[in-house]
């Protein structure tokens, strides 16, 4: 509803101030970004822990995002003991909010996101050797850990992810859009996470595929 207070006039299309091509771009790519996406088949990362020969483990995972409005998202990941997903181990569920923070140089239309998980964060032990492990390194402040029984971490000490009470876990990543292909960045080949803006990915990970 328009007032007119002070006689000033009434902009039309044409004395509007018109967006930036990059405010439209992003604005564009929000829009195509909303809605659901999973990972084509299991995938591997390089993890921070290493082997008795000093190489990094590999760390097995499936996922499933969906990216809603007001730069929401919910991010589902089930990690494995083996690359085909036959022996899944802990299921991740993580809700927050993307903050965009600019053109990422990867490729034409890729941004720098940043994903915040300031509404929810959540482990679910799917195998026995998973839920021991945590009633080991991860007691305090949390009921027994038992199979297919989910605890909430959000907002909690968490060793096992480094998370510490009172913070939200966030990673520095970013975001490329390629019909229904969607890539984050790939995984520092040296395992170090998306912890900082240094350590922000260069380059681009196995996409997800629009469900």
């Amino acid at each position: 509803m328009m007032t007119g207070f002070d006689g000033a006039k009434a902009q039309s299309p044409s004395n509007q101030p018109k967006a930036s091509g990059m405010e439209t771009d992003l604005s564009n790519i929000k829009q195509a970004l909303l809605g659901n996406w999973e990972s084509i088949a299991p995938e591997v990362r390089p993890s921070a822990s290493k082997g008795p020969d000093g190489s990094l483990k590999p760390f097995y995972l499936k996922r499933t995002f969906k990216s809603l409005p007001s730069d929401r998202f919910e991010l589902e990941i089930v990690n494995s003991a083996d690359p085909y997903g036959a022996v899944p181990l802990a299921r991740i569920k993580i809700g927050g909010h993307m903050l965009w923070q600019g053109v990422h140089p990867i490729a034409p239309g890729a941004q720098k996101v940043d994903f915040v998980a300031d509404e929810s964060y959540e482990v679910t032990p799917l195998a026995q050797g998973f839920a021991d492990v945590l009633n080991k390194i991860a007691s305090v402040g949390y009921a027994p850990w038992a199979v297919n029984a989910s605890q909430s971490i959000f907002g909690k000490a968490f060793a096992p992810f480094a998370l510490k009470e009172g913070t939200n876990f966030m990673e520095y990543d970013l975001v490329y859009l390629r019909g229904d292909l969607l890539f984050w960045g790939a995984r520092n080949i040296d395992g170090r996470g998306f912890d900082t803006e240094q350590n922000r990915p260069t380059n681009l990970q196995i996409p997800l595929v629009r469900k």
